[in-house]
């Protein structure tokens, strides 16, 4: 039985990888999350201190922010580095774009290059958004949350005290609570990973050598490297994925570990 991060993700690329210890169980990330981001180096960015939605859209270029009045905009992919702005047709290279009505609601906060947020995200911090990802319309960022690179955090979509590694989405109708995504996750439409047991008290992880207990009172669950869910697909907590398992549609998966390639019906 093999329940280290090594075995979960592959971290090498990861820039947040000193989160993860190798040979730790994965969840204990999510228990140095907060301190982790208590000292994280947040850059010196003067983000609007007004309540309530942006007034305008605004342009994130190196620690500036830039009125859009003047700039040229194409909403390509961000995930695929498509998203460009333009000053008088000169490129500004890994400009962030964000639209008119997302709402910035205090906290630090650190966005990365290429990024979009769409109008009517909420993002309050602390919240760590990797170069090139999307957060998008009606996406609900409350806390403790770190996304990586190309990763997508969709329409309706609740994240709270979680962590996305790179390439990993979550593009509609889902809720992630204490949790983690690995590189390239997929969550179809629908999707809840629930992180609080009726019965209280830490959550366990079952194993086939028996329960270990996480340490956490809230905790979702763990996706490794590649997993995918169908359409309104559930977690119970402390649900733990192998790399590539896959949970089908309108299913329930149960709490515990489930190795690499399982298959969840």
């Amino acid at each position: 039985m093999n329940l280290t991060n090594a075995s979960f993700f592959d971290l090498s690329h990861y820039v947040h990888a000193s989160l993860f210890v190798a040979e730790e169980y994965p969840w204990q990330a999510l228990a140095r999350l907060k301190s982790y981001m208590t000292e994280y180096p947040w850059p010196q960015i003067a983000w609007p201190q007004n309540p309530g939605p942006l007034p305008a859209t605004l342009v994130l270029h190196d620690t500036l922010l830039l009125a859009a009045t003047d700039l040229t905009i194409e909403f390509g992919d961000a995930t695929k580095g498509r998203l460009k702005v333009f000053r008088e047709g000169v490129l500004l290279e890994g400009a962030s774009v964000l639209m008119a009505g997302a709402v910035l609601a205090g906290g630090p906060l650190s966005i990365g290059k290429g990024v979009l947020v769409e109008s009517g995200a909420f993002i309050k911090g602390p919240v760590i958004i990797g170069d090139q990802s999307e957060i998008r319309q009606g996406a609900y960022l409350r806390g403790h949350c770190l996304v990586g690179a190309r990763c997508v955090v969709g329409h309706v979509t609740e994240v709270k005290h979680a962590i996305f590694l790179d390439d990993a989405k979550a593009g509609h109708f889902a809720y992630l609570g204490d949790s983690i995504l690995g590189n390239e996750v997929n969550l179809g439409a629908g999707t809840k990973l629930a992180n609080l047991r009726f019965t209280g008290g830490d959550v366990l992880v079952k194993t086939p050598d028996g329960p270990i207990s996480s340490g956490l009172r809230k905790f979702g669950a763990i996706f490794g490297d590649k997993v995918q869910t169908g359409c309104n697909a559930v977690t119970n907590p402390g649900t733990v994925l192998g790399k590539k398992s896959i949970v089908l549609p309108n299913t329930t998966a149960p709490s515990g570990w489930h190795t690499s390639n399982s298959l969840i019906r």
